[in-house]
Order: C-alpha cells, then sequence, then structure tokens
C-alpha cells in the first residue's frame, strides 16, 4: 500500500477519482426513482418561471418608431402578442419577421428595453410611383416592390404613373425617364410598358412617343432638347417614333397634315380628315 500510494497515478485515483465515482453512485441511485426524478424536474420548472416572471423582465408596452399612423396600426396587429409578457418567451426573431410580411416594411429591428419596452424600428418602404395593371392601382417604391394599393388615382396625384404587363419590373428605368422629361412634365400622362421590352412616353392632347428598347432615357434627353429648339411638342404631332435612333417619324394630325401638303403644292381638296 506504501509503494502504491507513492505512485502519482494512484494518488490521483483515490483523491479524486473515488469520490466522484462514489459520488455519481449516489446520485444515479437517487434519480433511479421515477417520484424522485419528476420531482426535481417540477422543482427546476417552477425555480425558472419564477426567475422569467419577475418584474424586470416582462414586457407590457409596444413602442413602434419610422412609420407612419397607419402602418403603425397595421404592425401592432401583426405582432399579435398578449402583453404582459415575459422577454424570455418572445421570438423576437419570429416577430420581426411577420412584421417584415407586410409590404409597407423594407426592415424592422426589434430590441427589449428596460421599463418592459419592446421597441420596434422600421425602415418604411416609400411610394414613388403609381402602378396602373388592368383595374388595379398599387403604389410601388423606388425598387418596385409593392407598398400598399390604391383606391382611385386621385387619391395621389403627387406620383407619376406607370401601366402595363412588366412595368414594375423596370421602376428604375422609368424614374429615370421622368427625370429626364422634367420640363414637360406638367403634362406627362405617363408611361406604359409596351411588351414588357420597352415605354411609350404618354402626353396629354393624346401625344404619344415611342421609346426604344435600349437607351431610352438619351432619347428623352434628346428630344427634349429638340422641343426646346423647334418647340416639336406643341405642334399638331400625334406622335413621335423614337425607336429608331437614326431616322425618328412624325405622324401629325390631318389638319397639320393637310398644311404641309399644301405647303408643297400638293393638291388635298379629295383627302379624308
Amino acid at each position: 500500500m506504501q509503494r502504491l500510494w507513492l505512485t502519482p497515478q494512484f494518488r490521483v485515483l483515490a483523491r479524486v477519482g473515488l469520490p466522484v465515482f462514489l459520488l455519481a453512485a449516489a446520485v444515479g441511485l437517487f434519480a433511479s426513482d421515477a417520484d424522485r426524478r419528476a420531482a426535481i424536474a417540477g422543482a427546476y420548472g417552477d425555480l425558472k418561471e419564477a426567475f422569467q416572471s419577475r418584474p424586470e423582465f416582462m414586457v407590457g408596452l409596444v413602442s413602434v418608431e419610422g412609420a407612419s399612423p397607419e402602418l403603425t396600426d397595421a404592425i401592432r396587429d401583426r405582432i399579435g402578442l398578449k402583453l404582459p409578457l415575459s422577454s424570455f418567451d418572445i421570438d423576437l426573431d419570429a416577430v420581426r419577421a411577420r412584421v417584415e410580411g407586410l409590404d409597407a416594411v423594407a426592415r424592422a429591428e426589434l430590441r427589449v428595453r428596460s421599463g418592459g419596452v419592446l421597441q420596434v424600428l422600421i425602415t418604411e418602404r416609400m411610394p414613388v410611383l403609381v402602378w396602373r395593371m388592368d383595374e388595379r392601382l398599387e403604389m410601388l417604391d423606388e425598387a418596385g416592390h409593392r407598398v400598399a394599393g390604391l383606391a382611385a388615382r386621385t387619391d395621389r396625384p403627387d406620383l407619376p404613373l406607370i401601366a402595363g404587363e412588366g412595368a414594375a419590373a423596370a421602376t428604375g428605368e422609368a424614374l429615370e425617364i421622368f427625370a429626364a422629361a422634367q420640363a414637360i412634365l406638367p403634362r406627362v400622362r405617363g408611361l406604359v410598358r409596351m411588351g414588357e421590352r420597352r415605354w411609350d412616353l404618354v402626353l396629354d392632347r393624346n401625344q404619344r412617343v415611342l421609346l426604344p428598347e435600349t437607351g431610352a432615357v438619351a432619347a428623352v434627353e434628346r428630344l427634349m432638347a429638340l422641343d426646346k429648339a423647334e418647340d416639336l411638342l406643341a405642334r399638331d404631332v400625334l406622335s413621335v417614333d423614337l425607336r429608331n435612333e437614326k431616322r425618328p417619324v412624325l405622324r401629325l394630325a390631318p389638319f397639320a397634315l393637310n398644311e404641309h401638303r399644301k405647303a408643297q403644292g400638293i393638291d388635298v381638296s379629295g383627302s379624308e380628315l
């Protein structure tokens, strides 16, 4: 025994291993009884619930910041929490996903502040266009994402109008075209997407500008320069076809066409108006 005690491994086994084994055996023997295990689990559950239900962990209010009043009401409804509620019982990721499911919400950040307040910081999508699709009107942000529906065009006359299938996917180009047509913007009724490939710029007096598939913004800029120099769009022009950069085509109103023919010495007495 003396020689064994002089062995380092034996001393470690006697001082550490034996007490650990005896303790594990005692715990195993105690936990082998089902009633004892149930009592331990119940005591742990009660202790956990008592800790999580302490007043400093309870959430009683929801604060929504960065959203309009209408969107704030929608966010409160979407959160769907029955307060007061322990902060340990709130799944912030799930609540954020529900809030960001609203069309008008670009991003949401949630945190529990002291005083029992669930703070919801909102980055709201700002509408920049109205999209008409069949009989439906929707407001879109600059990325073409739906913000909200619109009951009537007169509800948002400040927003430019786009229409047609696939128009929402080309909102960036539409905004650039509206910016290029700033000089005649009061006359602009909207942009119509043609075949999901290109735009037609529609003006009052039933005038229409046919834009090319590529370089539409540059085409509008050239048209603005021509209109400034020649006052083109103030004339009796039905349409301006800019799809061919090298050969723009003007379609004149019947009266203007007859006057042009008369100026060239062409007899128009038998022509139909």
